[in-house]
């Protein structure tokens, strides 16, 4: 998936999205050339981490 697709799976902006990278906080993406991408195997990782603690933000209490 995109930047552009991933900010829009989770309702956000992709500058964002490009900040929780920064950050090593959000789902790791993959820069192919000029492109990152993000494989679904990925968000449905972080996702888990998300629902399990495993992350420290992210989930609303």
């Amino acid at each position: 998936m995109t930047t552009s697709e991933v900010a829009e799976r989770y309702r956000t902006a992709e500058s964002t999205v490009r900040y929780w990278r920064h950050l090593e906080k959000g789902p790791c993406g993959i820069k192919i050339g000029k492109r990152v991408l993000y494989p679904e195997a990925e968000l449905l990782r972080y996702e888990r981490a998300l629902i399990d603690g495993g992350e420290d933000w992210g989930l609303a209490s």
